[in-house]
């Protein structure tokens, strides 16, 4: 029997099915009553990766989700992918994963049940990676195969990160090369190379541990991970949250190897030109197609590390062990006071 492609049952893919930046920002938007809670430290309401709750004195719970369809055509990798972007949610925010639980629809009239039960084995060989057990979830039948985890964490109350706490002078740091959203877009055409599928792959299943490491050092100001919105979209999301604007070095930012093999091509996801019109208004320098990748969706994609002058060596030297892509031996450009644009492209 022919082996099921999981990419030819899903309009999106992975973190580029996402809903667009402008119509998010519009869905999220409520008058309705909130219940005030202080020990509620971070909420939904800087576009953070996770929800942070004080439970005594010293110590916090990271609550979060994350869930997609297919980006890949391989059930077990399908679960990994998607199990190590949810985690990432909760290292992004400095913390350490504690427990996590599964999100399943699965269209069963489509795909045999045995394609999701490889995708559950998936994530379970990554939350077994991340120290973790896969404790429970939910199914429900779907038109289109989707999976995902929620998971929780735990974190030092002095060790939350934020995406809104950068600070002029800081220097940015990005964990794993960009691409990810190209290379996808390349698999669901059938024109990928094999090398690139591996190196995908590969990218997209690799935890984010450095964020819990890099948490402890005081001047590590700002973190989050880059996912559907590209670069620029989380990028923004740490100006605008913090009152900055930032400087990025267009060489300086690291790419995925011979990716203009694919945007030469013009290969890439539906959402990146969302993206683009989404944040072209706040960002100079978007005058070409370096916004293939710069607004490039990542899936499972890296961290964005806002990091003080005077914290480098300590960052440098604590992030030797985790630079596995070789991505934080330099920054990708600094954080600047706030200015007419968000963000400042230069070649």
């Amino acid at each position: 029997m022919e082996k099921i492609k999981l990419t030819q049952y899903s309009k999106g893919s992975g973190c580029g099915c996402k809903i667009a930046p402008d119509q998010l920002s519009a869905l999220l938007q409520t008058n309705s009553k909130e219940i005030v809670d202080l020990n509620l430290l971070v909420g939904n309401k800087n576009n953070d990766d996770a929800a942070v709750y004080l439970i005594d004195e010293n110590n916090a719970i990271i609550s979060t989700t994350d869930f997609f369809t297919p980006i890949v055509d391989d059930a077990f990798d399908f679960g990994r992918i998607a199990a190590c972007n949810a985690i990432s949610d909760v290292y992004a925010m400095g913390g350490k994963p504690m427990m996590a639980i599964g999100i399943l629809g699965w269209p069963v009239d489509k795909i045999p049940t045995t394609y999701a039960q490889q995708v559950l084995e998936g994530a379970r060989s990554i939350c077994y990676d991340a120290g973790i057990i896969l404790s429970g979830g939910h199914s429900i039948e779907t038109s289109e195969p989707i999976f995902g985890l929620a998971v929780t964490g735990l974190v030092n109350k002095r060790n939350i990160k934020q995406n809104n706490k950068a600070q002029e002078g800081d220097y940015l740091f990005l964990s794993k090369p960009l691409g990810l959203g190209i290379l996808s877009a390349a698999l669901k055409r059938g024109i990928i190379k094999p090398e690139h599928e591996m190196v995908m792959i590969d990218m997209m299943t690799t935890l984010n541990t450095l964020g819990a490491a890099v948490s402890k050092i005081d001047g590590v100001n700002a973190m989050t991970d880059v996912t559907g919105f590209g670069l620029i979209g989380h990028l923004t999301e740490i100006t605008k949250g913090a009152s900055v604007s930032a400087n990025l070095n267009l060489k300086d930012i690291p790419m995925i190897k011979d990716i203009e093999f694919y945007t030469q091509q013009f290969c890439y996801p539906d959402i990146t030109t969302k993206n683009l019109n989404a944040y072209n208004p706040t960002t100079e320098g978007l005058n070409g197609l370096e916004f293939l990748l710069l607004c490039d969706p990542q899936t499972s994609g890296g961290l964005l590390i806002s990091v003080n002058e005077k914290a480098l060596p300590e960052f440098l030297e604590t992030s030797k062990a985790f630079d596995k892509f070789n991505c934080l031996k330099s920054p990708i450009g600094q954080i600047i006071s706030q200015n007419e644009k968000m963000i400042y492209i230069h070649q």
